[in-house]
């Protein structure tokens, strides 16, 4: 709890509890004293606040432990749908799905994160471990690297670094990340032509292409991407769908009061 929610009055320090019990849950605290201890409140008002959000459907007690209930997953479509942007993007991703047949997805960007607010699964069948509310770091997916395009140099290493911290130890990846200084050559490359590529840096035998969306101020303000798995995705099938994820993302910009001067926009 941080001060400014310690000085609340007493009505809104209850609700600023109650939403980082919920926070809390969310980050992988499941039982009373890790709950307790991620908010600092004593065993029983964290029983009673958990007891509440229970019988409000906020969360669920699945064998002794503390799980999101059924609530915040109808609020959560709700938030989305209600995004001017997942709405407006919508027809774009469907018709960019049907041309590709594969998986699309729409991502933004939450601090070093991408967070993906849409994904329209591709008719191949593929399972792939994005789904909408994910977050993932910015620098270890297509999405994330369309997103940061227009920053300095400077910050991509940053988040690089951050990326790197984040994935070690992970189960599922590549071991043989890309090196910092061809790093640098991709996404300078990617800068230039204005889309990007993961090549597995993400998951395993997976592989997309991704391209920034612009708002009026030409700056960036989300990203898609159309993601395969390697028998459906070679690096010359990546290049060919190129042209199409970009204008993809340049219809939507346009939609956004995006102006379209020809060429790749960089601000």
């Amino acid at each position: 709890m941080s001060d400014q929610n310690n000085n609340a009055p007493a009505g809104a320090q209850a609700l600023f509890r109650g939403l980082a019990v919920i926070d809390a849950i969310a980050q992988g605290a499941r039982t009373l004293a890790a709950i307790g201890e991620a908010i600092g409140c004593t065993r029983s008002t964290t029983h009673r606040l958990v007891t509440a959000l229970v019988q409000a459907g906020y969360l669920r007690s699945v064998a002794g432990q503390y799980q999101l209930g059924a609530k915040l997953i109808e609020l959560g479509f709700k938030a989305r749908d209600q995004l001017p942007l997942t709405n407006l993007a919508r027809p774009h991703l469907q018709r960019l799905a049907t041309l590709t047949q594969d998986t699309v997805h729409l991502g933004v960007r939450e601090g070093g994160d991408v967070l993906y607010l849409d994904k329209l699964p591709g008719a191949r069948g593929l399972e792939m471990r994005s789904r909408v509310g994910l977050r993932m770091p910015l620098a270890l997916t297509g999405v994330g690297k369309a997103l940061m395009l227009d920053l300095p140099e400077s910050e991509w290493q940053a988040l690089y670094e951050e990326g790197l911290r984040r994935r070690a130890g992970q189960p599922g990846l590549r071991e043989d990340f890309t090196p910092w200084p061809d790093y640098l050559e991709q996404q300078q490359a990617y800068a230039a032509g204005g889309y990007s590529f993961d090549l597995e840096e993400n998951e395993l035998g997976i592989r997309c292409v991704a391209a920034p969306i612009r708002d009026a101020s030409g700056a960036i303000v989300a990203a898609l991407s159309v993601a395969s798995a390697i028998p459906y995705m070679s690096e010359a099938r990546l290049r060919d769908l190129c042209p199409d994820v970009i204008a993809c993302a340049q219809a939507i910009s346009l939609d956004l009061g995006w102006t379209f001067s020809g060429g790749v926009s960089h601000e």
